[in-house]
């Protein structure tokens, strides 16, 4: 029998063709073949939601490709992922394949699998099911959901708000996310305090470091020291004291190692520990899923990654058993296996969680196979998925208070540390912080100094104090791991949809990315502010979390779909047909009172930011023009004051336009340093631009005349002087990464962007100099000649050598110094078409084929010496070049007549590159060179031949 297999990806249709055979022909769908268009009435909840789909001319292709492999098959398999959309694909194909009569009586199977593995793939052929239906229910009315919130809002928004794009139902909440933290910064009152730190010691000197927790009788906490005065107080106090050892505490601590990653998690932590968006990782984690060449067969090195079940298979929890027994040994083994289960109420846990297909495959053995992002990727999956079946981890705490008497009332000092004991699962690994930088030390919260052994009664020596001031911060700006985390504990979307939700509000412009942490735009503090104000319960995080829970009730055939929509709806459009009435004044004023804090922030410099700078009776506030609003006064167009808003990634160069920002001085060189705005962005320039005085003039040489000319007399005349320009020295100079606002650049960050390029050191093998700098098209890494570009996740500024080393190996890009030659050096590189051989200004083609590493530097200099006599005679060699060179040519004319521009070569390769390839054979000894094929000629329609 012969059956037609549909997968979502080509990728992962080559993989299973080859396990199936040849009686199997497995094609790809590209995903969803059919979508709701783009336009009002494509679902009509009048009609029961029934929806009008859409098959676009590429989806018409796939139709076509699997209706022809149809009439010569038997059986229908449909083998897409194994979630909601995968199943909605499926549903899909078969709909559309149904409605053409495509099927007929043909038999039609569904099959999930979770790893791409032969074992699997076999497994799941021999064990079809029907197409799951409340699953499909869940996804028809997600999707009518997300259609009808759209194209419902998105209309209003654009009439009363213009300027303003569409809104999401999901996108909405976590854009509101965004704004509310954003207004608790910029309402933060910072307040100052003080620590005080004292080191003690043993008699054996032994250190001991420690904080002041009680004052004088009272427990501090973080804010009762407010001024210096009190720490100094607090500092004269403990040097005049003796201090006792009051209370020793020991406790031991055991850590359970955390469960393997499901899709939020494994966000999470990528973005934490390898800098990874959410979007990277995901389309990593499909890499690794769909399977790399090994052993001459594709197989998927992870499971499923869009899951929320933390649960392993069986058969993979012993197979991770047996690895740490065989490799780490029976004392990192617990006695019986670990079982997990989600914490999130709303979890599904129908698939397995994300883990290696064969825990054997080790990241060492996987390097060869896998570029940069792959492998960092795959080994956090493999370390986490090991270590959640591995033992505790053992601490040892301890705690101790030392008093000292004084007349005012007790004085105590508390030192903690911890010991560890036994590793555990931290032999393998340790999570993150949330607030932690993504290349921060792990398992800061178990480690600390380890102190010295003490006894109650025991008499400490002081050694020195120490007050230090510190300040309140606000809450920190959502990075995406922590986006992630809140969208989750909220309940708002799913694991699988975070990464889109991100996307989208960064395409849309409502949010950017500042050193790796959201920022609202103003016109997503806008839309938010809206919708708070006019559709608040549809931006409420309980709604969207309850609305999210009677979805997954729908996917558990609890609940009907038809019976949710239509709930919804009725509420919805009554809230809809209440803003019928409004107008844009009435929305402008609910904007210009919910955002006073933002736009009109009241401050020490400016008391009165609503006052207008140019007419005495006019208010600033919020205005609307015919591309969004502005801030403008209350007598506008008479008084012509406006400010315009922040959007579609502003750098804020309306600051700079009437000249350089001046940042501060220079420590160094007493220099001024200024943002500057050219015509090609922003650069940061240290100093300004010096004139040196001009040397004396030069007289101008008389222009030469004829013989003629010269006979007859003629008067002396004075020579004309030409005055010399002054010679202009220009101040150093450099870019600014486009993640840094100039409106927003500290003299910090400015000082150190104006030290590039800084050296980071020497190449072990070569001894070449490795430099980080910055250039035209971002950061880069130069290498002797050699130049590499950074990676985004990779600070020019903080950047190492070892970190360099690893860009420069991944990148493929190396140049060997072949020798020098006259002088200079001969060096082998690599572009797109091939190696050439580069010798000052001159380029010699490499035959293809050429292993670069065998020429030699005869051969190289026998190459650059054809090159050149060719060059010199115009491309001529042999006889016709010696023929070309003896004649003698005359000026036909006073003006030379310019060539016509030579046509590009549409294949890429001129005569010239021809002629020398086939002399670079002849110096290599290569018998034939490999002609690059022309592409075939298309045929003439009837169309073009009429």
């Amino acid at each position: 029998m012969k059956h037609v297999v549909v997968v979502e990806s080509p990728a992962k249709a080559q993989t299973i063709n080859k396990y199936l055979g040849a009686d199997y022909t497995v094609l790809a769908s590209y995903g969803h073949i059919r979508d709701l268009p783009s336009k009002n009435g494509s679902v009509l909840p009048d009609n029961n939601f029934e929806m009008a789909w859409e098959l676009d001319k590429q989806s018409e292709k796939r139709v076509v490709d699997i209706e022809r492999a149809l009439k010569q098959s038997d059986t229908l398999i449909l083998a897409t992922d194994p979630d909601r959309e995968g199943e909605a694909i499926s549903w899909h194909v078969l709909n559309v394949l149904k409605e053409r009569g495509t099927l007929k009586d043909k038999p039609v199977q569904r099959v999930v699998f979770n790893e791409i593995t032969k074992t699997a793939i076999l497994k799941a052929m021999d064990n079809p099911r029907e197409i799951d239906t409340p699953l499909v229910n869940a996804y028809l009315a997600r999707r009518a959901l997300d259609y009808l919130v759209g194209f419902t809002l998105s209309p209003i928004l654009w009439r009363k708000l213009p300027g303003s794009r569409s809104a999401g139902r999901v996108q909405s909440v976590a854009l509101r996310l965004v704004c509310e933290r954003e207004a608790e910064i910029e309402a933060f009152i910072t307040q100052e305090y003080w620590s005080v730190e004292a080191l003690l010691a043993t008699q054996q000197q032994q250190p001991v470091p420690t904080r002041l927790t009680t004052l004088f009788g009272q427990k501090l906490d973080k804010l009762s020291l407010t001024n210096e005065a009190m720490a100094t107080e607090a500092v004269t106090a403990i040097q005049g004291g003796t201090f006792t050892v009051e209370k020793v505490e020991k406790k031991t601590v055991r850590r359970n190692p955390f469960p393997p990653f499901i899709t939020s998690s494994l966000q999470m932590e990528a973005s934490r520990k390898l800098g990874f968006s959410a979007t990277r990782t995901m389309q990593t984690a499909q890499r690794l899923y769909e399977g790399i060449e090994l052993g001459g067969e594709t197989t998927g090195l992870i499971t499923y990654m869009r899951t929320d079940g933390v649960n392993l298979a069986a058969e993979a929890v012993m197979s991770v058993r047996d690895f740490i027994k065989s490799n780490l040994g029976d004392k990192y083994l617990p006695s019986s296996p670990r079982m997990y289960k989600s914490k999130q109420k709303n979890a599904q846990e129908a698939h397995e969680a994300i883990r290696p297909t064969d825990i054997k495959r080790t990241p060492e053995k996987m390097k060869g196979y896998l570029n940069e992002d792959q492998a960092a990727l795959y080994e956090l999956i493999w370390r986490r998925t090991l270590a959640c079946q591995m033992e505790q981890a053992v601490l040892d705490q301890v705690g101790v208070d030392i008093t000292s008497p004084h007349a005012k009332g007790v004085i105590t000092l508390r030192a903690s540390g911890s010991t560890l004991v036994f590793d555990g699962f931290y032999r393998i690994y340790k999570e993150t912080k949330d607030e932690s930088p993504a290349k921060a030390v792990e398992g800061t919260d178990d480690d600390g100094p380890s102190l010295p052994v003490m006894t109650e009664g025991q008499a400490l020596t002081l050694k020195e104090v120490t007050p230090e001031q510190h300040f309140t911060k606000p809450p920190p700006r959502y990075s995406e791991a922590t986006m992630v985390k809140v969208l989750e504990e909220y309940g708002i979307g799913r694991p699988s949809t975070y990464a889109s939700i991100i996307r989208v509000l960064q395409d849309r412009n409502y949010v950017r990315m500042e050193q790796r942490r959201f920022v609202p735009e103003d016109r997503g503090r806008l839309v938010t502010e809206f919708l708070s104000q006019f559709f608040k319960r549809y931006v409420e995080y309980d709604f969207t979390a309850g609305l999210e829970e009677q979805l997954d009730s729908i996917s558990d055939d609890q609940a009907d779909w038809h019976d949710v929509l239509t709930q919804f709806w009725t509420d919805f459009k009554a809230a809809v047909g209440e803003t019928s009435e409004l107008t844009i004044t009435h929305v402008l004023d609910a904007l210009d009172e919910g955002l006073a804090q933002h736009f009109f922030k009241v401050t020490e410099d400016n008391p009165t930011p609503r006052k207008c700078t140019s007419c005495e009776d006019g208010r600033l506030g919020l205005k609307l023009g015919k591309f969004g609003a502005f801030i403008g006064c209350s007598n506008y167009p008479e008084c012509k004051v406006t400010k315009q808003l922040k959007s579609d990634g502003d750098d804020g160069g309306a600051e700079f336009s009437e000249g350089p920002k001046t940042l501060g001085m220079d420590p160094v060189t007493s220099k001024p340093v200024y943002v500057c705005k050219g015509p090609y962005g922003f650069y940061l320039q240290l100093g300004d631009v010096e004139e040196l005085p001009p040397e004396e003039a030069t007289p101008v040489k008389p222009k030469k005349t004829s013989k003629a000319a010269d006979a007859k007399p003629k008067k002396e005349a004075k020579k004309p002087v030409k005055p010399k320009k002054p010679k202009v020295i220009k101040p150093h100079r450099s870019t600014i990464p486009k993640e840094i606002r100039p409106a927003e650049i500290t003299l910090e960050q400015a000082l150190k962007l104006l030290s590039l390029p800084r050296l980071l050191g020497v190449h072990p093998e070569s001894g070449e100099t490795i430099e980080a700098g910055l250039g035209r098209f971002g950061p880069y890494l130069k290498q002797g000649p050699l130049f590499v570009s950074l990676k985004a996740e990779d600070d020019v500024l903080t950047v190492d050598l070892q970190r360099a080393l690893e860009v420069i190996v991944a990148s493929g890009k190396r140049i060997i110094n072949v020798g020098e030659i006259n002088g200079k050096p001969a060096l082998i590189q690599k572009s797109r078409f091939g190696y050439y051989i580069k010798h000052g200004t001159t380029l010699v083609n490499l035959p293809k084929g050429t292993d670069p590493d065998t020429v030699t530097l005869e051969q190289a200099a026998a190459l650059i010496e054809k090159k050149s006599a060719t060059t010199k005679s115009g491309g001529k060699t042999g006889a016709r070049a010696t023929k070309a060179s003896g004649k003698t040519t005359k000026a036909t004319s006073k003006t030379t007549k310019k060539s016509a521009p030579t046509k590009p070569n549409p294949y890429g390769r001129t005569a010239r590159d021809k002629a020398a390839e086939k002399s670079a054979a002849e110096v290599l000894g290569v018998s034939k060179v490999i002609k690059a094929k022309r592409p075939a000629a298309k045929k003439k329609t009837a169309a073009r031949k009429k």
